[in-house]
C-alpha cells in the first residue's frame, strides 16, 4: 500500500502559492500552556511544545495567522462532530489515527494523497505504520504526528531501597507471580505503593487489553467479539490481585496517580510517552521527591511483548478542500511545517513517525530515549474500525466494575462480550 500511496503523491500536480493574510483555525487537545511563546526547541510538555510550534508558524513571514481552539480531551470528538454537523469545523484538527475510519467513512476528512508531495511532505520518510495509520481505503486522510505507548515510569531511589535495581536499571517482573512478589518486597522496604495508575480512566483498560495481547489473545475475530476468554480473565485477575493486595490505590484518577508518583508515594507509575520530558524536568527539581527517574518499556508478564499504543495525526475537513482551496493550501503548508519539526514534538517523549528523525543522533540522545526505544515494536491495540472507540468505552466501563466494585470477572467478561457484539452488529 505504501508504494501505491507514494506514487499517488509523487504524481500530483503542484499546489499554488498561499494567498496573503490567511487565517487558519486549529483545534487541539494536549492541555493549556500559558505564555507558550515561539521557542518550541526549549518548550517542555505537550501543551507548550505544540502551542509554541503553532505560535512560531503564526509569527513567521508566511502570510498565515493561526487561531488556536483549545478543547478538553474528554469532549474533543463530541465538539468536532458538532462542528462538522454545523458546517463550522476548524481548518485543521488533531485526530487519533484510530478514529480516522470513523470520520473518513462519512466523508468528513480531506483526501490529501495528491497534495502532500507538492507541499514538500515526503511520505516515503514516514514509517510504514505511520502511513498505514493515516490512510483509509487507499487514501491519505491525515499527516501523522507521533506514536505513543504506555510505559513504566520508575522512581529509582525507591527501587534501590527495595533492592530492585541491578546495573543501573530497575529489576522488573517477568510474570504475574513475580510482579506480586516484587510489589510485596517493595512495599515492605519502602512503606509506599509499588504501582500507581489511573484505574478510573483509559489507562487501566489499556493495561488489561495489553496483558491479554501478551497472551496472543484475539479479541475481535471477523466481527465477532472474543473477550470472554482465559486470556482476558488472566489479565483482569492480575489487576484485581494488585488492588486486593494493596499494591495500588484503586481510587486514583489520572492526576492523583501522577501526584503519588511525584510525591514519592509510588515506585512505578504506568503512564505514557507523553510525560517523559515533563517527568525529566520534575526529577531535575531539587525540591521534588522524584530525584532519580528511569523509563521502561512495559515488561512482558506473559508470553509475548505487548503494550498499548496509539498515534496522533492532523486532519483537514473535506469541506475546506472542496470550497476554499486557498485556505486548504495554507493548511497543507502548516502540516508541512509540523512534519519538518517532528523532532521538536518528539521531545515530549513521543516516538517519531519519520525514519530520518528516528535515525538521527539528536533524536537518539534525547533523555531516556534508549531506555524505552523498543516500546514501539510491541505497541498494539484493538483493531481499527469505525466503531473502535465505542468498543473501547464499553470495555473500559465494564472492566472498572471488576477492580472498583467487586463484580465477578467472569460476569464482567460476558457483559463486555455482549456489549461489544452489539456494537459490531450495528456498525
Amino acid at each position: 500500500m505504501k508504494k501505491t500511496l507514494i506514487m499517488m503523491a509523487a504524481c500530483a500536480g503542484m499546489v499554488g502559492p498561499v494567498q496573503a493574510d490567511t487565517t487558519l483555525s486549529i483545534a487541539r487537545f494536549f492541555g493549556a500552556c500559558e505564555n507558550a511563546g515561539t521557542d518550541f526547541a526549549n518548550a517542555v510538555g505537550e501543551a507548550c511544545i505544540i502551542q509554541a510550534l503553532i505560535n512560531a508558524y503564526s509569527e513567521a513571514d508566511n502570510g498565515v495567522t493561526m487561531e488556536t481552539r483549545e478543547v478538553a480531551w474528554a469532549s474533543f470528538y463530541d465538539q468536532m462532530k458538532a462542528g462538522y454537523a454545523a458546517n463550522t469545523p476548524p481548518d485543521i484538527h488533531v485526530i487519533h489515527q484510530s478514529r480516522i475510519p470513523e470520520f473518513a467513512d462519512i466523508g468528513l476528512l480531506a483526501d490529501m494523497s495528491e497534495d502532500l508531495a507538492p507541499a514538500g511532505i515526503d511520505i516515503e520518510d514516514w514509517e510504514d505504520r505511520a502511513l498505514e495509520g493515516s490512510s483509509h481505503n487507499g487514501a491519505i486522510y491525515a499527516v501523522p504526528l507521533d506514536f505513543h505507548t504506555l510505559l513504566w515510569h520508575v522512581n529509582m531511589e525507591l527501587m534501590e531501597q527495595a533492592g530492585l535495581v541491578a546495573d543501573g536499571a530497575p529489576i522488573l517482573p517477568g510474570s504475574p507471580e513475580e510482579l506480586l512478589a516484587h510489589a510485596q518486597q517493595f512495599q515492605e522496604a519502602t512503606g509506599v505503593n509499588y504501582l500507581a495508575l489511573d484505574l478510573n480512566g483509559n489507562i487501566g483498560s489499556h493495561v488489561v487489553v495489553a496483558l491479554a495481547l501478551q497472551q496472543n489473545a484475539e479479541l475481535i475475530v471477523d466481527d465477532e467479539a472474543n473477550f470472554d476468554t482465559e486470556e482476558m480473565h488472566n489479565a483482569v485477575q492480575l489487576i484485581v490481585d494488585i488492588v486486593e493486595q494493596g499494591f495500588a490505590n484503586p481510587t486514583n484518577d489520572y492526576p492523583a496517580a501522577q501526584a503519588d508518583f511525584f510525591n514519592g508515594q509510588a515506585g512505578i507509575l504506568i503512564n505514557g510517552t507523553w510525560v517523559v520530558d515533563q517527568f525529566t524536568a520534575e526529577a531535575a527539581n531539587p525540591e521534588s521527591a522524584l530525584s532519580d527517574y528511569y523509563v521502561a518499556t512495559q515488561p512482558t508478564l506473559f508470553d509475548v511483548g505487548a503494550t498499548w499504543g496509539g498515534s496522533h495525526a492532523w486532519a483537514i475537513p473535506a469541506s475546506l478542500q472542496a470550497n476554499d482551496p486557498e485556505t486548504y493550501q495554507a493548511a497543507i503548508g502548516f502540516l508541512d511545517f509540523l512534519n519538518d519539526n517532528n523532532l521538536a514534538w518528539a521531545k515530549t517523549g513521543h516516538l517519531s513517525v519519520r525514519e530520518s528523525v528516528l535515525a538521527s543522533e539528536a533524536y537518539n540522545t534525547l533523555p531516556h530515549r534508549s531506555e524505552y526505544a523498543g516500546s514501539a515494536e510491541i505497541a498494539r491495540s484493538l483493531p481499527r474500525s469505525t466503531v473502535a472507540w465505542s468498543i473501547r468505552d464499553v470495555v473500559k466501563s465494564i472492566l472498572q466494575s471488576t477492580y472498583l466494585a467487586d463484580v465477578p470477572i467472569d460476569e464482567a467478561l460476558v457483559s463486555i462480550n455482549e456489549g461489544v457484539q452489539d456494537i459490531l452488529d450495528d456498525q
